[in-house]
């Protein structure tokens, strides 16, 4: 194993300031070695728990949450810059997702008789080993949780390999896991560079990985998993797309839309990036959605009242202005923003672009920032078109009066999930993930639980 870093160290920084936080030691080879040892220790003591005793540990976790959400709200915002607001009902939803699995978990995992014949026969669902989770920045705690507690409550170990700026996040959410009365080892925060990350994946006490991240990283993940012969999940970039045909309550459509795209300073895989407005309501549409976006105040996320923060790191700010410069080279009409704010810290003003048509980057690409891309679509069925002309398949948003309608199209949108009438969200009694290059596997739900699980058969010959 060679997991020796390019780098020495992980850098967090206040993206409202610049100013840096703390810097992280990446795991050395010898220190890896014993991540992976001290995972393989806390799987074995884990997974011989039965499933009322994990789900207890949830109910705890969820307590854990509740009690110190204050201070792992503030740190959430001080490393990546999310809105105090945001990141206490982040913590929230956190516990709302540990409850439900503990009081729903165990259903879904006990043995499931399967008659066969004149046999006898059941299916068995087992814990599979440590999973590898290799997680993202935006939502800190959310993003992880999504993953780790269905995984945990399936009998696994759980490692994270948190993004370089959010690593005392992780710390954070670690030490409330051992809070919980998690067995020691189950589940592991460790800083781990990207050699190290692949050392995993090759090693044998590493069974599985699951990925959230950008299309570039799941095909790398993907491929070394594969050439492992492990399980993975990818839930992977979105350019969700915002329908409003003519016949929407468009005041609401408008506000839902404005939530939608600039809610975590708009850096969030499942929201509407593409909103696509039936041609005869679309001149009002922007209108009403111009005048919401410039009442958005922007600033410090702890301070009160701001809606909108910074984006966490300087150089995606760089690439997001890149993205719009080279829209509105291509034709799109900048009609709000466009442009870091002359502050400390990386803030990017609230951007709309109408007339964004296939073939422009903000249409193409994702834009992961504070920036609305809006098209004109001639018909339902033109709408229908401009949605699935994306590489993208995670969710879609689609504003109508005709709940019949409604159903019929949203079968021919080429997405994950679909939201009428409302806007892309997660919950854990539903699945989330993408098709396309949005990734495959899903999480949450049953779905999300089995995952992460051997489905083992069980046959008796009744002879």
């Amino acid at each position: 194993m060679s997991a020796s870093p390019a780098t020495l160290a992980a850098i967090s920084r206040d993206p409202a300031t610049g100013q840096q936080i703390a810097s992280y030691p990446f795991a050395t080879d010898a220190e890896l070695e014993a991540i992976l040892d001290r995972g393989q220790a806390g799987f074995a003591a884990w997974s011989a728990q039965s499933l009322e005793q994990r789900a207890n540990v949830l109910r705890a976790m969820a307590a854990v949450l509740r009690r110190d959400r204050e201070p792992l709200a503030a740190m959430a915002t001080a490393e990546m810059g999310k809105v105090q607001a945001e990141s206490l009902a982040e913590i929230e939803k956190c516990a709302v997702l540990c409850d439900w699995y503990a009081d729903n978990g165990a259903a879904f995992l006990r043995d499931e008789p399967t008659p066969v014949a004149d046999n006898k026969a059941y299916v068995s669902y087992l814990p599979l080993g440590v999973v590898l989770g290799i997680m993202p920045w935006n939502f800190p705690y959310w993003q992880v949780m999504r993953a780790a507690v269905p995984i945990l409550m399936g009998g696994n170990g759980f490692l994270l390999k948190p993004a370089e700026n959010i690593v005392g996040t992780a710390g954070l959410l670690a030490t409330a896991w051992r809070d919980a009365g998690l067995p020691d080892g189950t589940f592991i925060a460790a800083n781990i560079s990207r050699e190290g990350t692949s050392a995993a994946i090759a090693d044998d006490r590493i069974a599985a990985v699951t990925l959230t991240g950008s299309v570039a990283a799941g095909r790398s993940i993907a491929a070394q998993a594969g050439q492992a012969l492990k399980k993975v999940v990818l839930e992977l970039g979105g350019s969700d797309p915002f329908i409003v045909l003519a016949d929407a309550d468009l005041e609401a459509a408008v506000d839902a839309a404005v939530a939608s795209r600039f809610q975590n300073t708009g850096q969030v895989c499942i929201a509407g990036k593409r909103i696509i407005v039936e041609d005869a309501v679309y001149e009002r549409f922007v209108a009403l959605f111009c005048e919401r976006v410039q009442a958005l105040t922007v600033g410090d996320g702890r301070e009160a009242g701001n809606r909108v923060g910074p984006m966490a790191r300087q150089d995606l700010l760089e690439q997001l202005d890149a993205q719009v410069r080279a829209s509105v080279q291509a034709g799109a009409q900048l009609l709000v923003g466009g442009k870091q704010l002359d502050r400390p810290g990386s803030f990017y003003a609230p951007t709309v672009l109408a007339g964004v048509e296939p073939g422009m980057q903000a249409f193409d690409t994702e834009t992961f920032g504070p920036v609305a891309s809006i098209s004109r679509a001639r018909d339902a069925d033109h709408a229908v078109e401009l949605a699935n002309q994306s590489e993208f398949g995670l969710s879609g948003n689609l504003w109508t009066g005709d709940h019949a309608r409604a159903m019929q199209l949203a079968r021919r949108l080429q997405t994950g999930g679909v939201f009428v009438n409302g806007f892309s969200a997660s919950d854990p009694r539903v699945p989330i993930g993408g098709v396309k290059k949005s990734g495959f596997g899903r999480e949450l739900s049953h779905f999300g639980i089995r995952e992460f699980v051997n489905a083992q058969t069980v046959w008796f010959d009744r002879r």
